[in-house]
């Protein structure tokens, strides 16, 4: 497993983040055959360490507070903390309650303490904003990371699905006040989702902000497990698809005509180079200049193989030729 390093910080992550949204507790009304019990958990947290992985990425509101009990739980039994990095996020609320949630001073502060308490630790490796919150003065929203990390909860920060417009506003603000500054951007980047490769790629790369790609698989859709009309029990989309409503909308921006006809051709390239699908689909996140870390989500032991063995994996010329010709023919079939 190689390390690199986020942003122009000193830290440093293996190439694969073992997302932990899958990790958590149903009975708090966080739903889905896809989330998993603690004991459900342990073996994936315990295989990804034993195969090199020591980033782990989870936020407040998975299983809304249990994803962090549980891997606050379960990271000391394989590893130690000084050996490991922990990213979690803060904006969703928590609570019904007016400032639970958001970009606020009060709001990022409480989070933060919230969080370190669920995950048994004295810091946060990496704090991430989850959100936009455009309703927040960026100086308010800086200004307090920047306190977090003088105190000691927070080592490095970072932010997530946010826009150019705003990672460079952030960027500016932080300038300007000489506060600490996002080392890192999360969002989604897959195959089937490329639009990060316009302006947010370019404001990584001159800016030395790297990117931590969620959802390489485009929420399992290039695993092929959706092909043909497919709707697999205990898929997250397949619960989607069939409820109606905002999920079956959402589920549609990734189970669609566009994008299960890329999927296909996208298979084709990983037969014919002798791959795995998943393990296509993970290398060829990971190999871009502007990425330091790729999120996998694992739930199922028959893909955690084919992800590890993206790790050390570089796609040859002909192969990443090959899945610019689909992108080229079908731009973005996302929407």
């Amino acid at each position: 497993m190689d390390y690199v390093n986020l942003g122009h910080s000193g830290l440093k992550v293996s190439r694969l983040c073992l997302g932990c949204m899958s990790y958590g507790d149903t009975s708090r009304g966080w739903h889905g055959d896809w989330v998993l019990s603690e004991d459900e958990s342990r073996p994936f947290i315990r295989e990804a360490v034993e195969a090199g992985i020591n980033f782990f990425d989870t936020a407040n509101m998975y299983s809304l507070g249990a994803s962090e009990e549980v891997i606050g739980r379960l990271l000391p039994e394989f590893t130690k903390r000084d050996e490991i990095v922990v990213a979690t996020k803060a904006f969703l609320p928590w609570r019904q309650a007016p400032n639970a949630g958001g970009l606020s001073r009060k709001a990022l502060i409480q989070a933060v303490d919230d969080s370190l308490t669920r995950l048994g630790m004295d810091y946060v490796d990496l704090f991430q904003t989850h959100w936009p919150g455009h309703g927040t003065n960026f100086d308010e929203t800086m200004e307090t990371l920047d306190d977090l990390v003088r105190e000691g909860k927070v080592r490095i920060v970072g932010c997530s699905n946010e826009d150019a417009w705003g990672l460079m506003k952030s960027i500016e603000t932080s300038n300007r006040l000489g506060t600490v500054r996002y080392h890192t951007i999360q969002n989604n980047f897959s195959l089937n989702n490329r639009r990060f490769e316009d302006a947010l790629a370019k404001v990584c790369r001159r800016e030395g902000v790297s990117l931590i790609p969620y959802s390489p698989l485009a929420g399992g859709v290039l695993s092929g497990k959706y092909q043909d009309g497919a709707l697999p029990e205990g898929a997250r989309f397949s619960a989607y698809l069939q409820h109606g409503g905002r999920q079956t909308l959402m589920a549609g921006r990734f189970v669609n005509e566009k994008s299960l006809e890329s999927t296909r051709r996208f298979m084709d390239i990983a037969k014919d180079a002798g791959m795995a699908p998943v393990t296509l689909a993970t290398a060829w996140s990971k190999q871009h200049d502007f990425v330091a870390s790729t999120i996998v989500g694992v739930s199922k032991f028959d893909q955690l193989a084919d992800i590890l063995a993206a790790a050390d994996l570089e796609l040859s010329a002909d192969v990443m030729k090959a899945c610019d010709a689909v992108t080229k023919d079908q731009m973005y079939p996302m929407g």
